[in-house]
């Protein structure tokens, strides 16, 4: 197997911590973390707030618990995620088994083409509920700017990792497919090119080129 099949060109080398944090996928897959963190942390303080008409706690984007529960679990599902797959990201590097380099790359490629999609429809729900949202005195719009905008931000993230997982399943494919060589198109000989040699118990000859002859008795 070829060591650079999916990204992984270091495998089975010393790992190089600065130039790992300096690559531009663990640069935006940090900044996906914060960006998660932002989101449920910020509804998780404060949002949900009560009023002088209902005591009762009520999410902020118009009193819809479902946008802030929604919110909050995507933030802490992508928070997870992007620490497991920083994980992953170091044993990439560290393998020497293209097998399991595939299956972490389409994992990071299903899972970060998913999450852009979940952000997009996260982002789409709080406007729209903020939008709707009356009396906004009673509730902090700036912790809810906060979560929309983060949330505007995680689906741009999500999709730079998509883009950055793409292009690593198909640069393996490519460096296995070249590495591969077709048996129908291998014209090496398996053994080597030599004349037919007689066997040595063909012909019993004396010495002297005399043919040998069975005594009479």
């Amino acid at each position: 197997m070829e060591s650079g099949a999916y990204g992984a060109s270091l495998a089975g080398g010393s790992f190089d911590l600065l130039g790992f944090v300096k690559q531009p996928q663990t640069v935006v897959r940090l900044l996906s973390w914060l960006c998660a963190i932002v989101v449920f942390a910020t509804i998780t303080a404060e949002g949900y707030v009560n009023t002088d008409k209902d005591p009762q706690e009520k999410c902020m984007f118009n009193t819809n618990d479902s946008a802030c529960s929604y919110a909050v679990g995507i933030g802490v599902l992508a928070f997870l995620a992007c620490v497991a797959f920083l994980v992953l990201d170091v044993y990439l590097h560290q393998t020497s088994n293209a097998k399991e380099r595939k299956m972490i790359v389409m994992a990071d490629l299903i899972f970060s083409g998913a999450w852009t999609f979940l952000w997009f429809v996260c982002f789409c729900l709080l406007a729209n509920q903020w939008s709707h949202t009356i009396e906004t005195d009673h509730f902090p719009a700036d912790a809810a700017r906060a979560a929309i905008a983060f949330s505007f931000f995680s689906i741009a993230c999500w999709a730079v990792l998509a883009y950055f997982s793409l292009l690593r399943y198909q640069q393996g494919v490519t460096e296995l497919s070249s590495s591969y060589t077709d048996p129908a198109q291998d014209h090496s000989t398996p053994y080597p090119p030599q004349g037919y040699q007689q066997s040595p118990f063909g012909q019993n000859q004396m010495p002297g080129g005399t043919e040998y002859t069975p005594p009479n008795y």
